[in-house]
C-alpha cells in the first residue's frame, strides 16, 4: 500500500511541474510576441528620429559656422526672442 501512495504523490507533483513547465512555455511565447511587437515599434521610430537628429546636428553645426548661433544666443540674453 506505501508503494501506490508513493506513486501517487509523485503523480501530482510531476503534474505540478508539468503545470509549472507549461505556464512558463506559454509565459515565454507571450513575451516573444511582445518583444517583436516592441521590435516593431522601435524600428519604425528610432531610424527617422537618427535622421531627424543628424539634419538637426548638420544645420546646428552650419549655423555655428555662419555665427547665426552666436546672434541668436545675443538675442536670448538680451530677452528678444519668441
Amino acid at each position: 500500500m506505501p508503494l501506490i501512495n508513493r506513486k501517487r504523490v509523485r503523480m501530482v507533483v510531476d503534474d505540478q511541474i508539468n503545470q509549472a513547465l507549461n505556464r512558463i512555455a506559454d509565459a515565454l511565447e507571450e513575451n516573444g510576441a511582445t518583444l517583436n511587437k516592441i521590435l516593431a515599434h522601435y524600428n519604425s521610430v528610432v531610424p527617422p528620429m537618427k535622421e531627424n537628429t543628424d539634419r538637426a546636428n548638420k544645420y546646428g553645426r552650419m549655423a555655428e559656422e555662419k555665427g547665426i548661433v552666436d546672434e541668436a544666443e545675443e538675442m536670448r540674453a538680451n530677452g528678444i526672442h519668441n
